[in-house]
């Protein structure tokens, strides 16, 4: 390119800016303006970033969810409850079982040894006692019969001065009670004689009553007569008229209803008079009674004396065989010592029956056998852990949520749970309840946090969640310590 006279001027007036040395390029034809479609690139993409961020915190906010969760179940240790070989174990390890199955069994020779020499000492116990009632059954026929015939005579004296007594006292009762009755005739009597006069009042008013009621009666009817030809001649009223037929009406009922007074007075003045005869002739009998009532009483008190000292007779003779009740109670403590003995040997063999069944180990419940550790042959201790039956089904998830999250989770709500076995399952299940305390309140070794480092950390809340439904365990192996994510839905 030529140069131009105003290029020389520009080069003269920045020299003396620019040092000598330095050269000052000149743009050429090839370069071009820088274009700004990075800066819109970088734009968009920081803005998709925003809108996705913004919508994924918008839809984290409906969820509370936890890698920190694992599958727990009902995990029983089988042990035997007595020491013995290994005769037969019956399953395997990861064999799945019902309650009640046999698992394993233990030799029972040891267990029968025990039972047959318990049954042997309890036949022995028997004989024993059998032997000591027979003892004291001898010493009764032979050296109590004098005893027993002392004790039968003071026995039937005894009977006879109660008997004679209780017929003294039975007599002595018939005269004090003939005497209460006559002093009840003699007042029945008196009460009976008392309501006469008031009879024959009653009687009186009676008659009174029905002569009032008859001419009430008639007045009544003589009104009722004069109102029903007025009434006819169309001077007093149909009411009128039908008030003088129920004015007449009760004065006929009331004239009735004294006639029939006057009877129920009359019958009652002769029962009256019948019932005081009948209690004269009543009270004249007692008295009669009261006589040989009282003789009755005196010959039984002679007769109660009599009998009385035939039993202090047969009282002196029971004392002299006193001494054989003293040898029947050493024959009576050698029998209770010897059922002792038979309970203690009837203890023994029970005991050894229940080792025998003990040799048999069943499945507490249903599930699989896992941590099996026992061999046929093998002599197993009591309480030893032999193998493991892990419930078939009865799973739950344990999830440990942060404290932060516990707000917003609810007893009941739903849950999407991810096995990290089965990454393309999804089971459903529901929150059934909270832990009462973190977990590591309830460690083992839980920290201590009164020192002067003290740093924070969000603890963890176990949350029990249980499935809907129990998964297929011919298609999916859920068993405990499996981990897993669970998803509750804050929604609900």
């Amino acid at each position: 390119m030529a140069t131009t006279e105003k290029d020389v001027v520009l080069d003269d007036d920045l020299s003396e800016v620019f040092d000598e040395d330095e050269v000052i390029e000149e743009p050429t034809e090839a370069e071009k303006p820088r274009s700004r479609l990075p800066i819109y690139v970088i734009g968009s993409i920081l803005l998709i970033c925003a809108v996705g961020g913004l919508s994924w915190w918008l839809y984290s906010r409906q969820f509370a969810k936890t890698d920190d969760a694992y599958i727990e179940g009902n995990i029983t240790i089988v042990s035997p409850k007595i020491s013995a070989h290994v005769a037969k174990v019956y399953v395997t390890e990861n064999q799945p079982v019902k309650k009640g199955d046999l698992l394993i069994e233990l030799d029972p020779q040891e267990g029968e040894n025990k039972l047959a020499q318990a049954q042997a000492a309890l036949q022995t116990a028997i004989a024993n006692r059998g032997k000591a009632e027979a003892g004291v059954s001898l010493t009764h026929l032979m050296s109590n019969a004098d005893l027993m015939q002392a004790n039968s005579n003071l026995q039937t004296a005894r009977t006879d001065v109660e008997q004679s007594r209780f017929a003294a006292s039975s007599k002595q009762n018939a005269v004090e009670q003939a005497r209460r009755q006559t002093v009840t005739a003699e007042a029945n009597l008196k009460q009976f004689q008392a309501q006469i006069p008031a009879a024959n009042a009653a009687i009186e008013q009676a008659k009174a009553q029905v002569s009032a009621a008859q001419s009430k009666s008639e007045t009544a009817r003589l009104e009722y007569e004069r109102n029903k030809k007025l009434f006819d001649g169309g001077i007093v009223s149909r009411q009128e008229l039908e008030q003088s037929s129920k004015e007449l009406s009760a004065a006929q009922a009331d004239y009735i209803s004294a006639q029939k007074q006057v009877e129920i007075s009359r019958s009652q003045l002769d029962a009256m008079r019948r019932q005081i005869e009948v209690a004269t002739a009543r009270l004249d009998e007692i008295r009669g009674g009261i006589a040989a009532a009282e003789t009755d009483y005196q010959r039984s008190l002679a007769q109660t004396n009599v009998v009385a000292s035939q039993a202090d007779e047969s009282a002196g003779r029971l004392r002299g065989a006193e001494i054989m009740p003293a040898q029947d109670a050493v024959g009576r403590s050698d029998i209770d010592v010897a059922s002792a003995q038979v309970q203690q040997a009837q203890a023994l063999v029970s005991q050894a029956e229940l080792e025998l069944e003990f040799t048999k180990i069943y499945a507490p419940q249903d599930g699989y056998i896992s941590r099996k550790s026992v061999q046929e042959g093998q002599l197993v201790q009591a309480e030893q852990a032999l193998l493991t039956v892990t419930q078939g089904g009865g799973i739950w998830i344990v999830g440990n949520f942060k404290e932060t999250q516990i707000e917003k989770i609810k007893v009941g709500q739903r849950v999407d749970i991810f096995v990290d076995a089965y990454p393309s399952a999804v089971f459903h299940g529901k929150v059934e309840g909270f832990q009462a305390g973190t977990g590591s309140r309830f460690s083992i070794l839980p920290g201590e946090n009164a020192s002067g480092n003290f740093v924070k950390v969000v603890q963890r809340i176990p949350v029990k969640i249980v499935f809907d439904e129990v998964p297929d365990s011919q298609k999916y192996l859920l068993v405990p310590g499996m981990s897993v994510v669970p998803k509750i839905h804050l929604d609900n």
